[in-house]
């Protein structure tokens, strides 16, 4: 199960220098949106996902897959290959949480999102978002990225 929010942000909000945390260079394209079938790289892991209907909690399974099976499917995908660049940040120096804070590229360019993953329903209930988060779009389909992939 994948619980996780999702948040708009201002890059001339952000409180710190991303380029100062990891960073891992994304790409990912759509087999499927209903249900979700996507293929990603992500640095050099090639991964199969299925995702189900949901907006904050939802089924998620990964498999993982050659070089040569990614490049196959990438082929095969709809829309847009979506490239970004993510960064992860811890929340804070005494949570166990991260920030996964996706920075797009190519004709998204200048859309950012932060995702915070959380272990259980209560915890993404109750969550309080730094000040430099934007908008919760946790609860817009628009913006998980198999909506952002369609041209």
């Amino acid at each position: 199960m994948e619980i996780e929010r999702k948040y708009l942000i201002d890059k001339n909000k952000i409180p710190f220098q991303p380029s100062d945390f990891p960073c891992r260079r994304i790409e990912q394209g759509y087999l499927c949106t209903e249900p979700v079938v996507r293929v990603r790289r992500d640095q050099d892991d090639y991964i199969l996902t299925y995702k189900s209907k949901g907006l904050m909690a939802r089924e998620e399974y990964n498999l993982p897959l050659t070089k040569e099976a990614y490049l196959h499917l990438r082929e095969k995908t709809d829309g847009r290959l979506i490239t970004k660049d993510r960064y992860v940040i811890p929340l804070s120096c005494d949570s166990p949480l991260l920030i996964e804070l996706d920075f797009f590229r190519g004709d998204l360019d200048g859309l950012i999102l932060a995702e915070v993953e959380f272990p259980d329903l209560l915890s993404a209930e109750t969550f309080h978002a730094p000040d430099w988060f934007g908008e919760d779009v946790t609860h817009s389909s628009r913006f998980h990225n198999s909506n952002l992939s369609k041209l």
